[in-house]
Formats: C-alpha cells, structure tokens, sequence
C-alpha cells in the first residue's frame, strides 16, 4: 500500500503531467507570463462553468477577499459579519481595511456558520457579511440573502473550500456556491479542490460595476495604463499558473466525484463508531469535500490524533483555535458566547482526503480507527 498522504499532489500531477509539461512549454515559448492568453481563457472557461458574468483572476484568495472588500468601499467603522470557525483569511482583510470584524457562532453540524445567530448581531454599522462556505459546502444561503435584503447588508461569499458545489433553492433552481451573493471569492492554493502549483485566487460577481471596480482595484487603480483612478493594489494571476487550472479544469468533475467517493467510503466504514459523528450533509447544498471532518467526543480528539499519527496516518485539526480567541482579534471580541465555535474547536478531526485516495488506503484508516475505540 501507498504512503498515506494528507493530500497528495505527486501522484495527482503524474496523472495529467504529459498535459501540465506542454501547457507551461507553450507559455515559456511565447513568454507573456503576465497577463497571457491562458488568464482569460481560463477566466472565461471558470465563468461559463459558475454561470457568472465576470471572473477576474488574483495573487490569492486572501487578495481576492480584499479586492471584494475595497470594491465595496464601506464607511469608515463598518461592521462585517464573519464565522469565528473558520480560516483567519476573512476576519484579517477585515481588519485590515480598518473595519471591525463581528463574529458568528458556528453551526455544529455542518460546521459552517448558524445563520439564525446573524439577526442578533446587526447593528446600525453592519454593511456586510462573509459567509465562509467550509469543508466542501454550503453556508444557508437562503437565510443569509433574505437578512441580506432586510437589513441592506452585502453578502461575499468565501468559497476557496467549496468551489464547484451546488446549492438548491426552494424554487428548484440551483446556483453555484461562490456565485449567489454580491461577490463570490476563491484560492487556488494547491491543496484545494481545483489548486495550481503556486498562489491563485479570483473574484466572480454579475454586478458589471463591481467587475469594473475590482479589475481595476487589481491593477494598481488603473484602468489605462499610467492613469490611476483610485487606490488599488497589485494582483494577478500569473499565465503560468493559469495554464495549470486550465488543464486541471478539465478534470474537475472527475476530481469532485473521486472525493465524494472516498468520503461515502469513510462514511460507510466510520458511522458504526458512536464515538465519532461523521460530516453532516445539508439539505440545500451539495458537498465537494474538500476535508473530510469527524467530530470526536469523549475528549479524545487529541489522543486518536497522536495514535494515528504513530500509525502513519496524517490527520489535521481544521481550527484548533478559532479566530475570536486570536490574541490579534481580542479587541474586536464582544465576548457574546460562542460555545459552539469552541466545542468544534476541541472536537473537529479532518481525515486524509485527496484525489488520490483509494479504497486499500481508507480501509487501514478507518480500520485503525475502529482499532482505538475498540472495535
């Protein structure tokens, strides 16, 4: 049996190599490595894909919460709803725009934030909210646009875990995650679903405005060259890279299906352990998987942790500390109670999860996993 990865990006890359070889060679023969034919080939192609007007490319996914950020040019001391449970990316563009970042309790499910404790926490200074879909799907998007509507509030979804799932409303229609609220945003860092071999991210939205505006935010403020229109920064998604996500595009789907293989794998061999919850499926939102998470009770979280680990089983904790006891984010804590945010915080267990994952690997997992528990 094959080394058991966290996630394994060799053996993914030996599989379309033949396909990443040629595709860089063709950009290092005609060198625009800024700016080349492959970014808007491969933005038009991630556009068509979303069903979403406009796609700009960036440096990363934390650059592209930025660009959405500065795009909506809130007053100064603006509030943002984010999720305590979740990657520091959203919370630090906040905070680093001069806005203060209010936190969301998690939902303990599916992990993503409890839209029923947004309502609680408007103010006459919230102007937005970033709901951070986690782990592969969706935030309650239905919820979260109808408070949108209610109270104003502009809503930037945080889809570097989730692009490529779907999320189905009441009506039927079903709408890419990342493509329902304002603006949507993504990463491209290599261990996501759909990743390069560097940094990548981008911005979606249909607003022609907002598309004007964080294209030109993107590009130091200008949209002439030398005639800066207003503040921006310097961020873009190298020709190289993007020519990587062009061939890996063309995979996707297969990449999406292999995931949701090996997690009804690890579903069907891990729900007989009532010392384990395994990851809850929402009604309204498909699942991508790009961690496979088990909550573990008892308080053994830590110890199955460190018995994996001597087995030769990587496993992650995704958070084990969330953003709201941050020594950075203590001054914009209210202290509401977040205990569910700090329950997942002690509980939360990602198992390996990758493209690449096959049925002998997640047998000797989940295996060793019934092992310490005594089954």
């Amino acid at each position: 049996m094959a080394t058991i990865k966290m996630v394994d990006l060799e053996n993914q890359h030996q599989r379309i190599k033949e396909e990443i070889d040629t595709a860089m060679l063709q950009v290092v023969h005609h060198a625009h490595f800024i700016q080349g034919e492959e970014v808007h080939i491969f933005a038009k192609l991630l556009s068509d894909f979303l069903n979403i007007k406009h796609v700009i490319p960036c440096g990363n996914g934390t650059d592209a919460l930025q660009l959405a950020l500065m795009a909506l040019n809130l007053p100064k001391g603006s509030e943002v709803l984010v999720p305590s449970f979740s990657y520091i990316a959203a919370a630090e563009v906040v905070a680093m725009l001069g806005y203060k970042p209010v936190f969301i309790e998690a939902d303990e499910k599916t992990f993503n934030l409890d839209a029923s404790k947004i309502e609680q926490l408007v103010t006459e200074h919230t102007k937005a909210i970033i709901p951070v879909h986690l782990f592969g799907q969706g935030c309650n998007m239905l919820a979260i646009l109808k408070l949108a509507q209610l109270y104003n509030l502009y809503v930037v979804e945080d889809n570097a875990q989730s692009l490529g799932a779907d999320f189905y409303f009441p009506d039927n229609s079903v709408k890419k995650l990342g493509a329902i609220g304002h603006i949507g945003t993504t990463s491209f860092f290599p261990s996501k679903n759909l990743g390069c071999m560097g940094d990548g991210g981008a911005v979606f939205t249909n607003d022609d405005e907002l598309a004007i505006k964080m294209k030109t935010i993107a590009n130091h403020g200008q949209k002439e060259k030398y005639l800066h229109q207003q503040v921006g920064i310097n961020s873009r998604l190298d020709t190289l890279q993007a020519a990587v996500l062009l061939v890996k595009l063309k995979y996707f789907s297969q990449y999406t299906s292999a995931r949701q293989k090996a997690a009804a794998q690890y579903d069907q061999l891990l729900s007989a352990i009532p010392e384990l919850e395994i990851p809850y499926r929402a009604e309204n939102s498909s699942h991508v998987f790009h961690q496979y998470t088990l909550k573990v009770k008892g308080g053994n979280r830590d110890k199955l942790k460190q018995f994996l680990q001597e087995t030769g089983i990587p496993s992650m904790v995704y958070y084990p500390k969330p953003i709201h006891q941050q020594e950075a984010y203590q001054a914009f804590y209210q202290q509401q109670p977040l205990e569910a945010t700090e329950t997942l915080a002690a509980e939360v267990l990602s198992l390996p999860m990758h493209t690449e994952l096959d049925e002998a690997q997640i047998g000797f997992i989940t295996k060793n996993i019934a092992h310490f528990f005594g089954r």
